[in-house]
């Protein structure tokens, strides 16, 4: 699991209870049933409405890319392009044939099965940057759907809010009922706004994130295959690949965390 996604919602969720308690109010006064159903229930129908059902059926795949994403560490990518040039100036490129099935990433093989069968150096770029862009739709699709419900949650918590001051201004027969009605009427403003904010949003550029980590891993893939087809020295591959990082993260190998890669 990674552990940043996981410490945040912690954090968040935590630092509003505690704060909440601190000012003397009671956890237990924030659960209610009603606003947690008009919100959630308003929040994930809005979405539903909006999307085709072909990307509902995406939403267990992205959340689990949110919590359970390992970042590929971009220098053994380097690593495994230099091996691969190495081999292909040595013995040929039709050596590294016998390479292909060892590696997992399946954009990786197909740019090296490209390259071994001989396709013009043009057609395997345009080939793998478009495969690449689709990749990106896909992504932007997840994304979206976070983004969706972060925009809708806070306007349900607002419908749910005024639904319960109409049923509080419809019994005013007894005043000492109103404070805890209006109260709890704001329950709803509570549950959309830090549910938006908390959960929804932060989710969303997470995964913005592993997008843009992900796509520079296949940047430098693209990269390396077509110099390793154009023969070039693997040393030279080598410090031509590391350009693509940070300085401070061009001759350390860290572990495959957020942030192995440069974003900005």
């Amino acid at each position: 699991m990674d552990l940043t996604t996981l410490i945040g919602v912690v954090l968040a969720v935590g630092a509003l209870a505690i704060g909440y308690g601190l000012e003397g109010g009671s956890i237990a006064s924030l659960f209610m049933g009603s606003a947690a159903l008009i919100v959630f229930g308003g929040t994930f129908g809005a979405v539903i409405l909006s999307t085709p059902m072909e990307r509902l059926k995406e939403i267990p795949k992205v959340v689990q890319k949110a919590f359970f994403h390992k970042v590929r560490n971009p220098l053994e990518t380097i690593e495994e392009l230099v091996a691969l040039a190495t081999i292909a100036r040595r013995e040929g490129i039709l050596a590294l044939e016998e390479k292909i099935e060892s590696y997992q990433d399946q954009f990786f093989q197909n740019g090296i099965r490209l390259v071994v069968d001989g396709v013009d150096p043009e057609l395997v770029r345009s080939i793998l940057e478009t495969e690449l862009s689709f990749l990106e739709s896909r992504h932007e699709s997840g994304v979206q759907l976070f983004e969706q419900a972060g925009g809708y949650a806070p306007t349900m918590g607002i419908i749910g809010t005024v639904m319960g001051l109409v049923h509080v201004l419809s019994n005013l027969s007894n005043p000492n009922t109103l404070g805890p009605a209006i109260s709890s009427a704001f329950i709803a403003t509570l549950y959309g706004v830090s549910s938006a904010n908390v959960i929804y949003l932060p989710i969303a550029g997470k995964l913005k994130n592993r997008t843009k980590q992900e796509v520079l891993i296949r940047e430098i893939m693209i990269e390396g295959i077509l110099s390793i087809q154009a023969g070039e020295n693997p040393s030279i591959l080598g410090q031509k690949l590391k350009v693509f990082l940070a300085p401070s993260k061009r001759e350390d190998k860290p572990k495959a965390v957020e942030g192995d890669v440069e974003t900005a």
